[in-house]
Order: structure tokens, then sequence, then C-alpha cells
């Protein structure tokens, strides 16, 4: 259907099917593999979260951008291919918001499709599993765009967290932005020093650390064991990031020799949780379209959470056969591993977001857990 206001834009799925709809954000044509979250607020912050690095993303939420865009609540640098939205809102309200949405997309090289009926896409990529896609605001016919499309890698063996992480150690000094939140921990006069591993961190999780009496100092992906420990640090964070946790060679490497020397505190989230399983000897796969949303209820023993989820791979509960590990949450729509510890070592990880930046705040006590081990050995 055309408009004469409206520029015509489309997106291609892997499998032929094609959704018509109009163009908002920049102008072009981009690929990558198709996913969905379910949350309802917080797009600025989902949009801006590297763990989805390299792909396009559709919200189910109907309608995006009424908010516009704020100057603090990025969480990174990096963001989404392409953006998928049901109703686009050009008339935002908020009193943080700086600029719209539209423009935001513009000023970052993000193509953006509305006006297609969104159920029907996630229907299909939750029968079907996610998929690789075109999104395209440009005349590209059908044969050309299924040939662009094939030539596209697969999620699954990608290492995409060197493409997010830092190349460069830096120290993190924010803190979360409330008053009454500020949580400080010292020992000895000095703040807890924790060596945060970048596989594509979120800022919201570097302000929780600090506000929690932590000195922050963030690494890249590939720093070795003997680098670590030259910062002599109190505890050891290993990041969230986008990718199949498979290829995270590097990090499975460094986390092997972490977990053998076993005395430093280490916490792990998401892509750092799976990394965490493959170095203990378990084995990871992908989801048939991921857990992304701020919804997601974890937890064992009529102790529930709701959680902030981003990922498209899940550690395989029956490959972690290592006696000193421990099944600590399952995601409870699936039953995928969500939470593991050693019994022996002060060593934990989650699959789920715990700064809440979106999301709800049930499980802001891990960072709590995680500066209690470092004070019992401080």
């Amino acid at each position: 259907m055309n408009h004469p206001f409206k520029k015509n834009a489309k997106l291609v799925l892997s499998n032929g099917t094609t959704f018509s709809g109009y163009s908002f954000g920049a102008v072009g044509t981009t690929l990558g593999e198709i996913v969905f979250n379910t949350g309802m607020t917080g797009y600025q912050e989902v949009i801006t979260d590297p763990s989805y690095f390299g792909q396009i993303l559709t919200f189910t939420y109907p309608e995006i951008g009424n908010t516009g865009i704020n100057f603090e609540d990025s969480e990174s640098d990096n963001s989404v291919k392409g953006l998928i939205v049901r109703n686009y809102s050009d008339n935002n309200s908020n009193w943080r918001s700086k600029l719209n949405l539209n423009q935001w997309l513009i000023d970052n090289n993000i193509i953006g499709l509305y006006g297609i009926d969104t159920r029907a896409l996630v229907k299909i990529l939750r029968s079907n599993g996610s998929m690789n896609g075109l999104l395209t605001s440009e005349k590209n016919d059908l044969e050309s765009c299924l040939k662009l499309i094939s030539n596209a890698p697969d999620m699954k063996g990608l290492n995409l967290s060197k493409e997010v992480s830092t190349k460069n150690n830096y120290f993190w000094k924010e803190t979360t932005k409330t008053d009454f939140d500020i949580r400080e921990k010292l020992f000895n006069n000095k703040k807890l020093k924790i060596v945060a591993i970048d596989f594509g961190i979120k800022k919201s999780i570097l302000n929780r650390l600090v506000s929690h009496g932590c000195e922050v100092l963030v690494l890249p992906s590939n720093t070795s064991f003997e680098d670590v420990l030259n910062h002599a640090p109190d505890g050891i964070f290993f990041s969230n990031g986008p990718g199949d946790p498979s290829s995270v060679l590097d990090g499975i490497n460094l986390a092997k020799s972490l977990i053998n020397y076993g005395k430093i505190p280490m916490f792990g989230i998401c892509l750092g949780h799976q990394i965490f399983g493959l170095a203990l000897g378990g084995k990871t796969y992908k989801l048939p379209f991921g857990h992304r949303g701020l919804n997601h209820p974890c937890g064992m023993t009529n102790n529930v959470e709701i959680t902030s989820q981003n990922h498209g791979f899940a550690i395989d509960a029956n490959s972690l056969s290592n006696e000193s590990v421990e099944i600590t949450h399952f995601n409870l729509n699936d039953k995928t591993v969500a939470g593991l510890k050693l019994v022996n070592k002060p060593i934990f990880s989650v699959q789920y977001h715990p700064e809440a930046a979106p999301g709800p705040h049930d499980s802001d006590y891990l960072f709590e857990k995680f500066v209690s081990l470092m004070l019992e050995r401080c």
C-alpha cells in the first residue's frame, strides 16, 4: 500500500515471508537475526544493550517512541542493527526527553520499520525460531533480498563479544542515579577493587557495582589470567554480551584459569554465566527464539524472582556433571539453567540481568552477595 507522505519499507525473512510497512530512522538496508522483546517499558535501555549487537529487534509492545530519548539511559554506544515496531510515535512527551526516537535512529544510522503486524511476525519466530532477515527502505526485489540473506552468517558460532568489548582498560566511577541507594562498603578504609571483563557490558551494571562500594576497572574480553591477577582484585566480574558463548574462547580459557585458581570471588551475568558453565565442562545450545523481556520468573524451592533477560543461548543442565557445581535457579517458563554456583569456591552466576535497567529489582541482592563474598576474604 502506497501513502503519499510515508516512505515504504519492508522486512524479508530467510524463509521468504515479507512484511511491508513504512520507514523511520535511517534510510538503507541492514541484515541480522530477527528477535523480539516482550518488555513494556525501557525501550532506550533495550536498544542500546550490547547483547543485541548484530540483531534486528522487534518490540511486541505496540507503541514505541512516546517518551523520546534522553541522555542518561543508554546502556552503551552499541545498539541494534534495526528496529521493528507496530506503531511509531513521533509525539514524544517526557520531562527527561531531549530528542525523538526517529532522530536518534538517524543519528546512529539505525533503520526502522513500522506499520506491520508485529503479532504475526512474532508468531512466525515462535513457531520457526529466530532467523536471519533483511530490513530495507530501498527498492530491493525479493530475489536479491533472499540472496543477501543467504550469505549472512548464522548467530551460532559467532563471537560478537570481541566486536563490542572495550579495547583499552578504564575505570568506571558513576553510580546509580538515585540519592537513596548508595551502599558504600569499605575495608581498611579502601573500596573493594573489582576487575570487570567486558564482553559487552551495560552501563547500569557498572553503576550498581560502584553503588555497592566497589572501585571498578574494566578490561577487554581478551585479557589474560596474568593481567587480571596483576591488578590484585578483590573480585572479578564477567559481563553480559552478544553472540554464541561457545565461540568466546579467550573468555572461556580465562574463566577456567580463574576458577582453578579459586581464591577470588567471581560473579557472572548472562554471557558471563554461560562462559562459566562452559569453563566448568558444560555445554551451551541455541534457544529456538531466546528469552528477551522483563518478566521471566526464575528460582527454586518456592523462591521466585521476576527477572529481566536478553539471551539466545542456554547452558545444558545435563552437561553440568561436575559435582562441585550446583544449579541455583531455573527459568520457570522452560526450566533452562538460570543460575549456578560452585559449592567449594566463591563463584556464582545468573542468566539474567539483576541491575534492572530496565526491569524489576527482585535480583539486586546478587550485587550485595558478591560484595559480601569479597568482604569475607578481605
